[in-house]
């Protein structure tokens, strides 16, 4: 049973259904009990750094969400802005984030980019695996998936890329730090490749 955190801040539905779609149990929790009973999590996101931080804490869950994940290391999956909140900091506001990775979130560097390509990095888009991981089980550099988001993550620690993603140029677009697994794209938009990821979490 996979455990999405509600905190008024993702596309829950859209995950929900896609577990579905691959006949893997989920249910919605919003509250700390119902938290302390799950064995895995998905902390989706979308939208502004601030407000997702803000709803967190407003939510009550932080202190429940530490103990599940730090203390009793049971794995944890952020997605899009719920993988930027896993952090320190982001350019995008002033809240402080988790501080589960090592990393900050930064925007794209237009000075990089060539002028045909937008902000945000809205579009498919290939992954380069930088290190093994069961998240990654019976993928390859050459599957595709789907992004949009105008900020990225920059981990301090590069042992805890997982992989990569060139738009202009090379950027982390995964990250792994023992139970901790953070996608910037989203799998439940990338059919058989995110079905395939999100198989590969709930058998982690």
């Amino acid at each position: 049973m996979i455990s999405i955190i509600n905190y008024n801040a993702g596309n829950i539905k859209s995950i929900q259904n896609m577990l579905k779609r691959i006949g893997v149990k989920s249910t919605i929790c919003s509250t700390a009990e119902e938290i302390e009973q799950a064995d895995k999590l998905i902390l989706p996101g979308v939208g502004h750094y601030d407000h997702g931080m803000k709803n967190l804490h407003q939510s009550g869950l932080i202190e429940i969400l530490n103990k599940k994940v730090l203390k009793d290391k049971i794995p944890l999956l952020g997605i899009c802005l719920g993988a930027q909140l896993l952090g320190n900091k982001s350019e995008e506001g002033i809240e402080k984030g988790l501080g589960w990775i090592d990393m900050e979130v930064v925007k794209f560097d237009k000075k990089k980019l060539s002028s045909n390509l937008k902000i945000p990095h809205m579009s498919w888009n290939e992954i380069k695996i930088n290190k093994y991981s069961a998240l990654l089980e019976g993928l390859d550099d050459e599957n595709r998936f789907y992004f949009v988001h105008s900020f990225h993550m920059q981990p301090n620690d590069k042992t805890d890329i997982l992989t990569t993603t060139n738009y202009g140029y090379d950027f982390t677009s995964a990250v792994e730090k023992d139970n901790i697994y953070g996608v910037q794209f989203h799998p439940e938009k990338s059919h058989k490749f995110g079905m395939q990821l999100l198989t590969n979490f709930s058998n982690i």
